[in-house]
């Protein structure tokens, strides 16, 4: 039988208990500050880095963004890449794909320094994840499996199917 899972409801929770982890940072004198980094103007990445700020907002987090130009070059990117990996009230780095052709990709992601990598694509995150030696979760399938946690007591002798391997989601799923 098929069973409902109130994402929604589990959003909000989650959010709350950021939030509270985030005061309690704040009143250790750590203020959380996450730097968003989008290049060009590609529509659905504008609306993604509008709610990453938004989030970050109701959950207390300082919201640092950088919006460059589609035309930015690639050693301008790295550049500021390395500012921010070297700024200590800069706890984390998300850079917002895709980049503008001409770009390397791989590049930049291998540039951002592992502890401050929030999407978990540094090759030294991506393997400690597969390795099972921890590393960062990446935020869409630690949400698949909150909510399957949320209706799924225990996986021992269950099936799954993951459709795609994607470095965002099917890998680390």
């Amino acid at each position: 039988m098929a069973e409902r899972i109130n994402g929604r409801a589990m959003a909000r929770a989650m959010l709350n208990e950021t939030a509270a982890a985030v005061e309690q940072l704040k009143s250790q004198g750590v203020a959380p500050a996450l730097a968003v980094i989008l290049v060009g103007s590609d529509p659905a990445s504008e609306v993604y880095v509008g709610r990453k700020v938004d989030q970050c907002k109701r959950a207390g987090i300082l919201s640092l963004e950088h919006r460059l130009p589609a035309d930015t070059g690639q050693d301008a990117l790295l550049a500021l890449i390395n500012r921010l990996n070297g700024d200590p009230q800069v706890h984390g780095i998300l850079i917002q794909l895709p980049l503008p052709t001409g770009i390397d990709a791989a590049l930049v992601l291998d540039t951002i320094a592992p502890e401050k990598d929030v999407d978990g694509f540094h090759p030294v995150n991506v393997g400690r994840l597969s390795s099972g030696t921890g590393g960062l979760i990446p935020c869409t399938p630690m949400g698949i499996m909150k909510l399957l946690d949320s209706v799924i007591d225990d996986y021992r002798g269950l099936d799954v199917v993951v459709i795609g391997k994607s470095n965002i989601v099917g890998k680390p799923v």
